[in-house]
């Protein structure tokens, strides 16, 4: 069963992604050519330990650090390391908070410097897709409701969603459920309840959909080797529509 959150649970995670929101503005901020992703990572371990939270991820089934840095070609739980950004690449963020107990999940793609058309292209429909699959957050939507607004703006502007890797519930765990994936899966016809709070993340790819993961156990990768981008938010199911927790964009 789907868990849903009590008023006090809202509370709590609200205060989750503020903190969430403030430290992801702030590496934002900080993302150019030069810098390395473990400078990144760094700064994000203080910045959320500064805000009397904890980094989620750090620990978490054994990922060695804060954040998970995934540049270009990498989709999703790319490790940070002293290798340093160039210009013309992207890079994409993902970042847990772990406040008293609540977490929190958002994830932004910054290009470093000024980027090919297809490349911003591919920025902007990722994060169109997920403010088009917010909207669907909605009381008695369903589940593939978020899906299908996902994948048809991904789809209708040439991209393409992957499939192995999907959004989830969210709030005393990490991870909850239920899954949500960024493609139509008709057995995913669960129905949406005011309380539910849901990490919701497309992760769409310039190319082909079909990912692999690395020999370090943690890095996805593209199989056609194109870039990825990644957009997440927590959002909380209420009686008056989405509420996002994660906002990161002032």
């Amino acid at each position: 069963m789907i868990p849903l959150k009590s008023e006090k649970d809202l509370e709590m995670m609200r205060v989750s992604g503020k903190i969430l929101s403030r430290v992801m503005r702030g590496l934002r901020h900080k993302i150019k050519a030069g810098i390395s992703t473990a400078e990144l990572d760094r700064l994000a371990g203080e910045l959320v330990r500064q805000e009397g939270a904890l980094p989620a991820f750090k620990g978490y089934k054994g990922f060695p650090a804060n954040i998970c840095t995934s540049v270009n070609e990498e989709v999703v739980h790319g490790i940070p390391s002293e290798k340093k950004l160039q210009e013309g690449s992207i890079i994409s963020i993902d970042l847990g908070v772990n406040y008293k107990g609540y977490f929190s999940d958002a994830a932004i793609t910054v290009g470093i410097g000024k980027l090919s058309p297809e490349l911003n292209k591919l920025i902007e429909v990722s994060r169109r897709a997920l403010s088009e699959g917010i909207k669907q957050a909605c009381p008695e939507n369903r589940i593939k409701d978020i899906s299908f607004a996902i994948q048809d703006c991904v789809e209708k502007n040439g991209f393409s969603v992957v499939r192995q890797f999907v959004g989830h519930g969210i709030g005393t765990r990490l991870h909850e459920e239920p899954e949500i994936p960024n493609f139509v899966n008709p057995e995913q016809c669960e129905l949406i309840k005011s309380g539910m709070v849901f990490a919701i993340e497309p992760m769409v790819n310039l190319g082909r959909w079909e990912c692999e993961v690395l020999e370090n156990g943690w890095t996805v990768v593209t199989k056609d080797g194109f870039p990825s981008a990644h957009f997440e938010n927590t959002v909380a199911v209420t009686e008056k529509g989405p509420e996002i927790l994660t906002l990161i964009d002032d």
